[in-house]
């Protein structure tokens, strides 16, 4: 039965710390995508003093500018579906770290029991060895 509890905890840990780099990947290119937008906000306002206009219906107004804007609302359209999806990866950790305690609190209990039942077996030999000492005198 150890063996057992023993191979489901080691399974539990695998798979909370599964679940705890995937949060930590969709953390990490959340944080990209923004850096990303952000340097792309950078240069755009860079080529807004460059060119003197900011109106975007312009006809002049900067195709880079218009280009750059374009990858900034995507990047933060993506960044915005990483973070459903980092909610989600939240969500099945926190279900997986609750499943490891379960495990756990089980494996605790069941020694427990097995120390309380090799106590009782212990008194009860040291009763017997008691009761037949007495019984020689």
């Amino acid at each position: 039965m150890k063996s057992r509890n023993e191979s489901l905890i080691r399974l539990k840990k695998f798979q909370v710390d599964e679940k705890r780099r995937t949060v930590m990947q969709i953390e990490m290119m959340v944080a990209d995508f923004e850096r990303m937008a952000s340097e792309l906000d950078q240069q755009i306002e860079i080529e807004h003093q460059k060119t003197g206009i900011t109106d975007t219906d312009h006809f002049a107004y900067s195709t880079f500018a218009k280009a750059a804007k374009t990858r900034r609302d995507n990047l933060m359209a993506s960044a915005d579906e990483m973070r459903e999806k980092l909610e989600a990866a939240q969500d099945e950790l926190a279900e997986a770290v609750e499943d490891l305690k379960k495990v756990e609190l089980l494996d605790q209990r069941e020694h427990a029991r097995e120390a309380a039942a090799e106590t009782k077996r212990d008194q009860a030999e040291m009763d017997e060895i008691a009761i037949m000492r007495q019984q020689r005198r």
